[in-house]
């Protein structure tokens, strides 16, 4: 994506049924748009005969800090690669759960991440409250290299944490860092996954692409990566880790999406590789933070034409393995949850 072109210009996804705001960078999903929201994202996994969906990449994280990275968004920083990037789920923690739990998320992460150190410790010790007060959340937990990071992580998977969040764009840091080696062998060794943003989109850092990663990898290659956003927009690389490595999965997050197509699209040469490794692909969509609706991130997984079978994989029974989430059907509020009224707009 660039990196360094401020486009002022609003992106908005054709085919998709946003409700734009006099603000685009003010967006909030009013009342009506959500629940056309989700009926869509139901009948989007009731088509498939799926119990809902597994989300593994969503943000959920202290309200005072989410709303700065809000503030980031809308800035048009190198977060968002200098793009218009509306937030359609702009609501305080209480709507974005009734939210999520319409749509059908079965399971859904609340990835959060440090920008610098001292930071990572209590935000972990917020996922824990966070988890025993949202059973559908899988206990999430991040990382920074700090003196102490050892510690710290194995209290957080000592205490239940299911999955680490490291953003080696925001966090500036090398994953093969030295303080992180023992990190990487302790959550390789307790199989717990690591969802990590380390494609260079959607403004290259210092230590992202494949080569930082591959490191990583050729010293503990069973630890469990998930490569966010598919890598992007390095597909091809992230694609070749995840053949050489049997632990390494990729999650869809904004990706085959028309924002994300205009800026980096995904090689068609290369979904035959994406449907070889249907297994290790997983749901994930960047809720709350994303300049479309939910259903959107679906609707480009199915017209990716990778087959019914692909997308219940993805879509759900992957994420449903990797967290072992149980069988039973899901429960949805029969009531819509409205946001409203109105705000943003």
């Amino acid at each position: 994506m660039p990196s360094t072109a401020r486009r002022r210009s609003a992106v908005v996804p054709s085919g998709t049924s946003a409700t734009p705001c006099t603000s685009p960078r003010s967006s909030t999903a009013t009342g009506s748009s959500v629940h056309s929201s989700s009926e869509d994202v139901r009948r989007f996994w009731e088509r498939l005969g799926l119990p809902g969906l597994v989300d593994v990449h969503t943000h959920f994280m202290p309200e005072r800090v989410l709303r700065k990275v809000w503030g980031y968004f809308d800035g048009l920083g190198p977060l968002t690669g200098g793009v218009e990037w509306p937030i359609t789920y702009r609501g305080d923690e209480d709507e974005r759960l009734a939210v999520i739990r319409q749509f059908g998320v079965r399971a859904f992460t609340a990835m959060l991440y440090p920008h610098k150190p001292g930071m990572a410790e209590w935000l972990n010790s917020w996922a824990v409250g966070f988890a025993r007060r949202t059973p559908d959340c899988l206990h999430t937990a991040t990382l920074f290299p700090e003196p102490g990071v050892e510690t710290y992580v194995r209290e957080a998977v000592d205490s239940g944490a299911r999955v680490f969040k490291a953003h080696v764009q925001v966090g500036a840091y090398d994953p093969g860092d030295q303080l992180l080696d023992p990190v990487w062998g302790l959550l390789a060794e307790a199989g717990v996954p690591v969802v990590m943003h380390c494609g260079s989109g959607p403004s290259p850092g210092k230590h992202t692409g494949p080569g930082p990663v591959a490191r990583v990898l050729a010293r503990h290659p069973r630890l469990r990566l998930v490569v966010a956003h598919m890598g992007m927009p390095e597909y091809a690389d992230f694609l070749d880790l995840a053949e050489r490595y049997g632990e390494v999965r990729l999650d869809t997050t904004m990706a085959f999406t028309d924002f994300s197509e205009r800026l980096a699209p995904f090689p068609r040469e290369a979904l035959p590789r994406l449907a070889d490794l249907g297994e290790r692909v997983l749901l994930g969509t960047d809720f709350p933070n994303i300049p479309y609706p939910y259903a959107h991130q679906l609707h480009a997984l199915e017209r990716l034409g990778l087959g019914d079978d692909w997308l219940r994989a993805v879509c759900y029974e992957n994420g449903a393995r990797l967290f072992k989430i149980a069988p039973e059907p899901f429960k949805i509020t029969p009531e819509p949850f409205k946001i409203g009224p109105e705000r943003g707009c």
